[in-house]
Parts: C-alpha cells; structure tokens; sequence
C-alpha cells in the first residue's frame, strides 16, 4: 500500500473514532451482515475451533455462540478505533475496573507487576487501568507489542494503545526495559496476552486447553520469574454491549518460587473457565490447534 493511500485510510479510521459509541455500534451492526454473510470471515476456523472446543454442544447452540461471536468481533473492531479519540472520563463510563488495591499494595512495596491475559473480551481498554490508581500514577503500564509489516497498522494501533498514557514496547526489548524501570526505581505492570500459537521452533510445553492438546508460550512466564513480579490473571466480563469490567486475580507474589511453568498452566485453567462462562467473546477466528504434537 502506497503511503498516500495508507494516509488516507488512517485519515477515515480517525474519522470513525470521532463518531460516538451509539453511531459506532450502529455502524458494527451494519457491518455484521457483511463481514458473517457475504465475506463469510474465517468462517471455517471459527467452527471448527468452536465444535472443537464445544463437542457436548448441538448445532443450534454452536450457531447461535457463532454469531454472538461475530456480532461482538464488529463491536470489538469499533471500540478499539474508539481509543483514537475517546476522553478518559467517557471510557471510563464504559470500563470498571476491580481487584486493582492489590497492584497497588505491590507497589507500595516496591514491587513490578505483570498481568497475564487472553484474547477475550476487549483487551485493548485495559490500557485505561493507569487512570485507576490513586497511589501511583507515575507507574508505567507496559504493552507488549508484536510490531506489524504494515506501517499503517503498525503506526495505528500504537496511537490507539497508547493514548491513555501505556508505553508499548516490542517484544524483542520487554526485558531491556523492564530492567531499565527496575535501575529507576519506577514501579511498572506489563500485559502479556499469552494465549497466541507459538511458532514451531519455540513450543517448549502442551497443555490441555478447551479440551484439546495445546501448545502454549511460555516466554511471559520467564519474564515474569527473572524480575520477580507479582503476577495477576486478568478476568473480564461483558455484562451488557458497551460496558467491561477487568478482574485482576493474584497468581502469586513470588514467582520463582513456583515449579516451572506453574503460571503458565493457572493461567490456562482460569482462561478456559472465563471462556466457558460466555463463549461468544473469545477470538475464535485463530487456528490455535493447527499444530499438534
């Protein structure tokens, strides 16, 4: 894509983020026929992953997660172009945030944090949570980034992540920084969504994941073991469209001391029950079990 046509698209996609929610989530609905119906969106994926994942359900209950599913994935698209533009007091009207006294009881001591989460719900608001802390507001809320080919989507998503004040970093660089913050003194938590494919070359453990043989990351695990984080699972809940409430749940507070891999699989046993309570607001359209063991 030239880099007139990429201005132009970031141009449009700043334009619909000044929308409010209303006209955005009546744009989704008007997006939801073309993205299931006509260009029938992964729609392979999505029901393999789901009759997978859901052997006991019947066709009646899989079709009816799937288009929940779906629905959800265009609301999803619009809320996250949201954070272009949105106020912090107007998406703080849309997000609650609980369990957010024990980060800051870890701070006071000191101590980093890391919040382990998945693709459920909309993981992008979580960025809001520095707005939430009374005690420390100079804490640096980290997010791990894989950087895209596409510099449209790349310079985009950046804007969007970080326009209620988080830092996104690459991959590659988590440590340096996190060392960086730690020689400063500046207490930080850092997001990892750890529920991607790892490439063939780095699976170095399977779990049982929905019922199937998994292999999973495990490198935020050794992140978080090396700097001594106290570490939380993040459980979200959509109670109504428009509105997310984020649940941080205390993993541990001595990570090393842990057998190895011990966060890992928590954090996989708490995902698939967050998933079973309401399967529509997973991100269904990955091939999470192409690679098998």
């Amino acid at each position: 894509m030239s880099n007139l046509m990429q201005g132009l698209a970031y141009a449009a996609f700043y334009l619909i983020s000044l929308l409010p929610y209303k006209a955005l989530y009546a744009l989704s609905d008007m997006y939801y026929p073309i993205l299931y119906h006509a260009l029938r969106y992964r729609r392979g994926v999505v029901r393999r992953n789901l009759a997978a994942a859901f052997p006991g359900k019947d066709g009646e209950d899989l079709a009816r997660i799937e288009r929940g599913f779906y629905r959800w994935l265009c609301d999803y698209y619009v809320e996250t172009l949201k954070l272009m533009t949105v106020s912090r007091g107007e998406l703080m009207r849309h997000v609650e945030f609980r369990g957010t006294e024990a980060i800051e009881k870890s701070f006071d001591q000191g101590k980093p944090c890391a919040a382990i989460l998945g693709h459920y719900c909309n993981w992008e608001l979580l960025t809001a949570i520095g707005l939430t802390l009374g005690r420390h507001r100079e804490a640096v809320i980290g997010l791990v980034y894989t950087p895209k080919t596409c510099k449209l989507l790349d310079r985009l998503f950046i804007k969007i992540r970080q326009n209620m004040g988080g830092v996104c970093v690459p991959k590659q660089d988590v440590l340096r920084y996190l060392v960086s913050f730690k020689n400063q003194g500046l207490v930080n938590i850092f997001g990892y969504i750890a529920d991607q494919r790892p490439k063939n070359q780095a699976i170095h453990l399977h779990l049982p994941f929905l019922g199937q043989d998994t292999p999973v990351f495990t490198g935020a695990e050794r992140i978080m073991r090396n700097m001594d984080d106290t570490v939380f699972y993040v459980d979200m809940e959509r109670p109504e469209r428009g509105k997310y409430i984020y649940t941080f749940k205390q993993l541990t507070d001595r990570p090393a001391e842990l057998p190895e891999h011990e966060i890992t699989r928590r954090f996989f046993a708490m995902l698939e029950q967050t998933i079973r309570r309401d399967p529509r607001f997973y991100l269904w359209i990955h091939d999470r079990w192409e690679v098998r063991r």
